[in-house]
């Protein structure tokens, strides 16, 4: 489908900090439903199970039952209501996790149509580095990166210097 080329930047940078700590005969369970993002995972020779659309913050048994090495989370804890009972539940004690920042100058995301796509939490990254110490997650590794757009406009300049992705890689023992 993207033939070695990627559609977003976050994408590649995702890729890159997952090979940077995790080999590909891990298994790995991806918190989310199957994703372009699977995929990606996927031609890159990792082993991955996704979660099956269940509502996390209500069931968290497929986290639970899991027997995998690494948990993946991108872009899934902002849409849940109680992401602290989610990380507590994880068996594995490896975890990637990927959130869209808060930014200051711009709303909370919402979807109009889809009542799942829409983000209750918009973290600061003190406060998603909080949650993982109160869960018992020790960061490793962590980075961040900006989202420009070409559009036009003030919120579109400050997306050039505006970090919008926060990515980590924490072990629990």
């Amino acid at each position: 489908m993207y033939e070695g080329k990627f559609p977003h930047k976050r994408y590649r940078l995702t890729l890159e900090f997952l090979k940077k700590h995790v080999a590909t005969n891990a298994s790995i369970l991806d918190l989310g439903v199957e994703n372009p993002f699977t995929e990606v995972m996927l031609k890159n020779g990792y082993k991955v199970n996704n979660t099956s659309g269940e509502d996390l913050d209500l069931d968290q048994s497929a986290i639970t039952n899991s027997h995998c090495d690494v948990v993946t989370a991108f872009e899934i804890f902002e849409h849940l209501l109680n992401p602290f009972k989610v990380l507590q539940s994880i068996q594995a004690n490896q975890l990637i996790i990927s959130i869209p920042m808060r930014l200051w100058f711009a709303s909370a995301y919402r979807s109009k149509t889809d009542m799942w796509d829409r983000h209750y939490h918009e973290f600061e990254d003190w406060q998603l580095d909080w949650l993982l110490e109160k869960t018992g997650w020790k960061i490793i590794d962590s980075k961040k990166w900006t989202n420009p757009t070409k559009k036009i406009g003030i919120r579109p300049i400050l997306r050039w210097f505006t970090p919008r992705y926060y990515i980590i890689y924490a072990e629990r023992h």
